[in-house]
């Protein structure tokens, strides 16, 4: 086969292949392609040479410059926390009115706290603070220990029945395992306590004096006379709409005859005071956005 033939109409040799009297051409590859190969290899050359590359036995070739990205990225790092502690600070420090009063501040606030919330809170509240069975709403008005400032924030850092050893106690006995109260009487208060918050309005006159009797020798040292609830103690108010584990008949039987005791963990070993009064002021401000 001869490669010495050329294309009359080109000029160019021909490599002697041809397909369907379509002859190939030996066209050289342009300059400019071997410019940029050559150039492309020098400089992968010269990066070998003056950046961290090629694996050694016990180590790798750190390179002439001595560039670590690893090092840059912790000082990158270590920079973002100076930068955010320049706003963070005055959370710790200032108190939620002076903090509203700083709009800047409270930019950060409304950036940083639906995510702060999403990563601690929202797995047992949930996203839209609404709660669940066992996890009370945090946008209702029906809070067991308050929702002034000072006690969110304490409740934040020592938790309830937590391993803290300032955490707030609240449980329910459970009247029905340790016989302080029958199986009838159980049901009888529970019709009492459904007819203070309007679920059951058809209770007869008769029944609603047992059980408002069984209420009073029972459960007024929490619940208190009105059966409002004290949140000194974190006992609920039963004449609302509000249960935080439901005011049906199964789950109120259940409630009286087994107990209850929730959990909250304690957040002072993981959420800065910071955080806390960010978590503080979004919880704030989205009950009172739920508020008619």
């Amino acid at each position: 086969m001869s490669v010495k033939e050329r294309d009359p109409l080109t000029g160019h040799e021909t490599t002697g292949h041809e397909w369907d009297g379509i002859t190939e051409l030996n066209t050289r590859v342009p300059r400019a392609v071997w410019f940029f190969v050559a150039v492309t290899h020098i400089w992968a050359l010269v990066y070998w040479v003056l950046m961290p590359s090629w694996p050694l036995v016990t180590t790798y070739w750190k390179g002439l410059l001595g560039y670590d990205q690893a090092i840059v990225v912790e000082e990158q790092v270590a920079k973002a926390y100076r930068d955010i502690e320049v706003w963070r600070a005055p959370l710790g420090e200032l108190s939620a009115t002076e903090i509203r009063e700083i709009p800047e501040l409270m930019a950060h606030v409304e950036r940083t706290a639906p995510t702060l919330f999403g990563d601690n809170c929202a797995a047992c509240h949930g996203t839209d603070l609404s709660g669940a069975p066992g996890y009370p709403s945090l946008i209702d008005e029906a809070w067991l220990w308050g929702n002034d400032t000072d006690t969110i924030l304490e409740t934040l850092r020592v938790g309830i029945n937590a391993p803290h050893p300032d955490t707030r106690f609240a449980q329910m006995l459970a009247f029905g395992e340790t016989d302080i109260l029958s199986v009838p009487e159980i049901r009888t208060v529970v019709d009492y306590v459904q007819s203070l918050s309007g679920l059951d309005p058809d209770v007869p006159a008769e029944r609603l004096e047992q059980g408002q009797a069984i209420f009073a020798d029972n459960c007024t040292s929490c619940h208190g006379d009105n059966a409002r609830g004290i949140q000194d103690l974190g006992a609920p108010n039963l004449t609302d709409d509000a249960w935080v584990y439901g005011g049906d008949d199964a789950t109120m039987f259940k409630t009286i005859h087994d107990g209850r005791q929730g959990w909250m963990p304690a957040w002072e070993d993981r959420l800065t005071e910071a955080d806390r009064m960010m978590l503080t002021l979004y919880i704030q401000d989205r009950a009172a956005e739920a508020q008619p």
